[in-house]
């Protein structure tokens, strides 16, 4: 979906969160942009489990079934296509480890019409990275799949996060107001069609700073931090983040208002990502050059 010039108006109006310098995480210059020439509209993006070095993306629907990996300047390093998948709607990536071993979660979550009676996710083992000077290439497979619906109905979802570490994965709902929040086994037991839970939803009270404009508050991305401190969520407008207590539920963490990172001013972001020690999260937006936006812990003390 397009935005309106209105909303595109509003982003590159400067408007930000009013302290800034409390914020606990810093926005620095992006290091580069985008140069994967088949990136038309990059609708999930997630830091490699196993580098710092890397990033893998997925575009919208419509496109041939793929992941392309890119430095974290927005590098082409290549692409490799998935076998036994369609992208329907592909709407957020994921990467995590389980069991030793690294993967990466696809959502075709997405459904406009809100008319889907199942979606899936498509769960991948990460592709052996390329050597230095090399690029990937080749084929694989998902190891596992998880078809699922909605307890109270469809919903259009573009963002998805996994928790590895409690073998669940949390899916935000888009168009509802406010966005539900939902939960599903990352592992299930079968193969039959799963029923995503609803555990919670984000509270109406926006935080200090937030201006009314056209699908701000809409969830367009989501990523947990590998130690399940926290998790970044973007919209239209920004950045938030939803910190977690040790032991605390996510449903918890969502009960409590955001804390508004600032306004990306990036026209339509759809994907966030945190790094492996979740010291920078990364934004980019739809577009085969959008800049990789950086948001960088801040340390204590400044």
């Amino acid at each position: 979906m397009r935005i309106g010039r209105v909303l595109a108006a509003l982003l590159a109006s400067g408007i930000s969160l009013s302290s800034a310098e409390e914020a606990p995480y810093v926005r620095e210059k992006p290091k580069g942009h985008l140069k994967c020439p088949e990136l038309r509209e990059a609708s999930g993006l997630a830091t490699s489990p196993t580098s710092n070095d890397f990033l893998w993306l997925i575009n919208d629907s419509g496109c041939p079934a793929e992941i392309h990996l890119a430095e974290n300047d927005g590098g082409d390093r290549g692409k490799i296509s998935l076998s036994h998948a369609k992208n329907h709607d592909w709407e957020d990536l994921d990467s995590f480890i389980l069991d030793g071993k690294p993967y990466l979660l696809i959502a075709d979550t997405g459904d406009n019409a809100s008319k889907r009676s199942e979606c899936m996710l498509y769960i991948v083992p990460e592709p052996t990275l390329p050597e230095k000077g090399e690029d990937l290439s080749g084929q694989a497979k998902p190891a596992w799949k998880i078809r699922f619906h909605y307890e109270d109905g469809p919903r259009d979802c573009e963002a998805v996060g996994v928790d590895a570490q409690a073998g669940k994965i949390l899916l935000l709902s888009k168009r509802t107001s406010p966005p539900m929040l939902y939960e599903l086994p990352l592992k299930p037991a079968s193969d039959e069609l799963q029923t995503a839970k609803k555990i919670g939803e984000i509270p109406k009270t926006l935080p200090a700073g937030f201006p009314p404009i056209p699908f701000g508050t809409q969830p367009t991305g989501m990523d947990i931090a590998a130690d399940g401190s926290a998790a970044a969520v973007v919209t239209y407008y920004g950045l938030f983040l939803f910190p977690r207590a040790s032991g605390e539920t996510w449903a918890k963490a969502f009960s409590r208002p955001p804390e508004l990172l600032g306004a990306h001013r990036m026209g339509q972001v759809e994907s966030v990502a945190f790094s492996r020690d979740s010291k920078v999260i990364r934004l980019v937006a739809e577009g085969g050059k959008s800049p990789v936006a950086r948001y960088v812990k801040a340390e204590k003390g400044n």
